[in-house]
């Protein structure tokens, strides 16, 4: 089953860096101001290497890849990374509160080595589709870099919360920052052959879902097969402990009340022509609808899609100045989800996809998928704005998809629409770096 192992991580000497000053978000979640902001903090920002500005000159030999390695390479002669004597395996917990929220709240997770498995194995699930562009992107830095800078976000199942109580600690953490979002990170090295067997042990039996970095995932597994297809052709022996064999993961139990997940809204823009009477008598097809005060606000709307979202489906389409409820999906929708499963047809997601943006309003699979008409919004003060102030047609709300969902889907070898989860906080990238040269 899951197989774990320690390593010797490069990480940033804090003699020479300030790690708040040189650690970034996911690449996936890096806007172009936030690159500017990077670039500003440190000549020795993470973001030059997993996200770094395209030049006019670029060609094959000089490019945002080539300079990566650069970058890599020379930081790593100069000891501005520095790499762990001993094989270890890292404590890592964020301390945060939710968006909008009071409640601080505290996830506990470690960072290792995972063996890398095809989906056909059983061993890692998926619960996302991905796509090429990005793949292609990330294929061609680590390509170039031969190292893993951002953690794999693996969910493990341990109800009774042994593998956390195994390595929580009141001893001061070996990294602390805060991020740009109040989020305080902090890990601990952990080099003790016994405890690092004891926790792979309590790991061997489990099965993983990956919750973030699909694309980097995948990515590891092409890059394998790229190197076992290498050393065949050569005629070398394949080790099976190869570092190509292997990605960074910070694990998270799926079960700990620390596992926040936020719903991500949809913002329907541009339509050739828009009616709140149209959207409300297709709706009226899937749905029961009932329209609710057009004034309420982010406070109100959640707390409504909660109330809703404790009996089944609950959606909130907001238009310039209309609000309506829609929930309690009618029984007589056969034909519109096609080969879907049952568990798949009852995700709010899958209700808000195919009844309303493909049904109500006709958009199709493919021009939502390329992301033509719709913007995913996390904030829904953000989305409700982007209707009221005329920049969009119709701001869609929903409730955030439950683990349990999550965990059906995945382990049932099935995928959820695009951006159907968001798990919040993200993990920093350059923590840890795993260098497979």
């Amino acid at each position: 089953m899951a197989q774990i192992s320690p390593f010797r991580a490069l990480r940033y000497d804090p003699s020479r860096v300030s790690l708040s000053q040189v650690a970034t978000q996911p690449y996936d979640k890096i806007t172009p101001q936030m690159r500017e902001g990077y670039y500003a903090s440190s000549p020795n920002n993470l973001v030059r290497i997993i996200l770094g500005k395209p030049e006019s000159a670029d060609n094959e030999k000089e490019n945002v890849y080539t300079r990566a390695a650069g970058f890599f390479g020379d930081w790593r002669k100069q000891g501005v990374f520095l790499q762990d004597t001993q094989p270890s395996i890292y404590a890592y917990v964020e301390r945060f509160t939710a968006p909008g929220g009071k409640t601080e709240h505290l996830r506990r997770g470690f960072i290792a080595l995972g063996r890398l498995e095809d989906y056909s194995a059983g061993i890692v699930h998926r619960h996302e589709q991905t796509l090429a562009k990005p793949k292609a992107d990330r294929l061609d830095l680590l390509r170039h870099t031969k190292a893993h800078f951002g953690q794999i976000f693996m969910l493990y199942s341990d109800p009774g919360g042994e593998i956390e109580g195994l390595l929580a600690t009141d001893s001061d953490p070996d990294l602390e920052m805060r991020d740009e979002y109040g989020v305080l990170h902090q890990v601990w090295k952990v080099s003790s052959p016994q405890l690092i067997d004891l926790v792979r042990g309590k790991m061997h039996d489990k099965k993983l879902i990956i919750a973030d970095g699909h694309h980097r995932y995948e990515t590891a597994l092409a890059y394998r097969n790229e190197r076992r297809a290498e050393d065949s052709q050569a005629s070398r022996s394949r080790p099976e402990d190869a570092s190509y064999e292997f990605v960074m993961m910070t694990l998270v139990n799926m079960d700990s009340p620390g596992l926040l997940i936020l719903p991500t809204h949809r913002v329907v823009h541009s339509l050739t022509s828009f009616s709140s009477d149209a959207l409300r008598q297709g709706a009226r097809l899937h749905f029961s609808v009932e329209e609710v005060d057009p004034s309420l606000d982010a406070t109100r709307a959640t707390a409504i899609l909660r109330e809703g979202g404790a009996t089944g489906t609950a959606l909130l389409g907001i238009t310039a100045n209309r609000a309506f409820l829609f929930d309690r999906p009618r029984g007589d929708q056969a034909g519109i989800f096609g080969d879907l499963s049952l568990r798949q047809q009852s995700l709010d997601v899958v209700q808000l996809h195919k009844c309303l943006l493909e049904g109500a309003l006709g958009l199709s699979e493919e021009s939502i998928r390329n992301q033509e008409n719709i913007s995913y919004i996390r904030d829904t003060d953000e989305a409700m704005a982007r209707v009221r102030d005329g920049r969009a047609d119709v701001a869609f709300l929903m409730n955030p998809a439950r683990m349990q969902q999550i965990r059906d889907i995945a382990f049932g070898n099935e995928v959820l629409p695009q951006k159907s989860t968001d798990f919040y906080p993200k993990l920093l990238s350059g923590l840890t770096v795993y260098a497979l040269e």
